[in-house]
């Protein structure tokens, strides 16, 4: 732990960092940085040591961003990244089988995450090519693949391995090039504190050890971007997909011990949430048998609650089966032992993630009602002066967070 007078020096040098120069003489394009911290819970703040966090709210803006359903990595990501619900986009799992195409997507099958063909609507990144603005991509879901028929200017194959400091170096480095070929739109990506979560639980003594390092790569990342000369003219928010939910071994249900899987063609998914294809011949009995079950909801892909927006993309399959929360539901060839998960109902709070911006774009200390991360595509278009392309979002609450000039 940091002792007080150096927590007070460090909070200050970093809130000194936000103040904003008069920018009246000077003609810039807007730039903006964009982060997500995979998993990190919107209260994880309030449990850990969190200096740079801290600093960005009092000098930008703070509140909750709320995923779409289902409450995994891959959708929401791109849910971000276009302002389309997964249902909307494609994206409706992490791995999931598309009828429409005859073909299947995994989050760790490369051919398939960089085939164009499995993403619709227009990412951000693209938004902006098309309006003349440079961009770049640091392993943000998408951004591998030719959507429309075009990538960002700059972009990476993911590689895990690739230390966050290597990453701050690379976002440095471009921010770093000449003018006419620096990035106005940077979209980067780690994929922690989300392991730990899954590991060891959202509660643990290890989940907040991660939380306090992440900010110490955080506070790295500013000094680096405080040596460029550009830098006050630069927004920043620092964001993330989802959030995570405890979980126990005594709160697991095994779905083969309620259904016979003889009678299920395809099994998209992950715990806490699949969706099912049956043969049709089975479909009201393999139904029945999951509705009847504790501690799981079962819908028809087009009964679930209208405000999940799901449910009427051909890749849901037939049925969509959530464990309640706090609940496992695995296979017994699949059974888990992570202490923490993602992809309940978005109502549950426990899904919500961080929201940090800051920059010339934004009011200081501001604390808006959380949004849905759909709304995030249109934020990003006004940051950027952009005419955006149709979404599921809107503006009502983030153009709020933003200076009236």
């Amino acid at each position: 732990m940091l002792k007080p007078f150096f927590t007070l020096v460090l909070f200050l040098s970093l809130t000194f960092v936000f103040v904003r120069c008069d920018r009246s003489l000077v003609e810039t394009k807007p730039t903006l940085v964009v982060l997500s911290l995979d998993g990190f819970r919107w209260d994880y703040p309030d449990k850990a040591y969190t200096p740079t966090l801290d600093s960005l709210a009092e000098v930008g803006v703070k509140t909750n961003i709320i995923p779409s359903y289902p409450t995994k990595t891959f959708p929401n990501h791109y849910s971000m990244a276009t302002g389309l619900y997964p249902d909307h986009h494609g994206i409706v799992m992490n791995n999931f089988y598309a009828p429409d195409l005859d073909k299947s997507y995994a989050l760790y099958d490369r051919m398939a995450v960089t085939s164009g063909e499995f993403y619709g609507g227009e990412p951000i990144w693209n938004s902006a090519r098309k309006q003349g603005l440079t961009t770049a991509t640091l392993f943000w879901v998408g951004s591998e693949a030719p959507v429309q028929n075009m990538t960002p200017t700059y972009w990476n194959i993911y590689n895990q391995d690739l230390s966050f400091e290597a990453r701050i170096d690379s976002v440095f480095n471009w921010l770093q090039l000449p003018e006419d070929q620096r990035p106005q739109l940077i979209m980067w990506y780690f994929h922690e504190p989300d392991g730990v979560g899954h590991d060891a639980g959202p509660n643990s003594e290890e989940t907040v050890e991660m939380i306090e390092t992440l900010d110490q790569y955080l506070s790295m990342f500013f000094t680096r971007m405080r040596q460029l000369p550009q830098f006050s003219d630069i927004n920043f928010i620092v964001t993330s997909d989802h959030g995570m939910g405890e979980l126990s071994p005594e709160r697991q249900v095994i779905l083969d011990e309620v259904v016979d899987t003889s009678m299920i063609v395809v099994i998209n998914g992950g715990n806490p949430v699949w969706n099912l294809k049956v043969k049709p011949d089975y479909l009201q009995q393999v139904y029945q048998a999951l509705k009847s079950a504790p501690h799981i909801k079962t819908y028809h892909r087009d009964s679930l609650p209208v405000r999940l927006h799901y449910g009427s993309n051909v890749r849901t399959q037939d049925l969509t089966v959530e464990a309640d929360s706090g609940y496992s539901a695995y296979w017994s060839w699949r059974i888990g032992s992570e202490l923490g998960t993602h992809g309940y109902d978005n109502k549950n709070t426990d899904m919500h993630a961080i929201f940090y911006a800051a920059g010339p774009a934004f009011k200081e200390n501001f604390r808006p009602q959380p949004f849905a991360n759909v709304d995030l595509y249109s934020l990003m278009a006004d940051v950027l002066q952009l005419q955006p392309a149709p979404t599921d979002g809107t503006n009502q609450i983030t153009s709020t967070m933003l200076k009236s000039d």
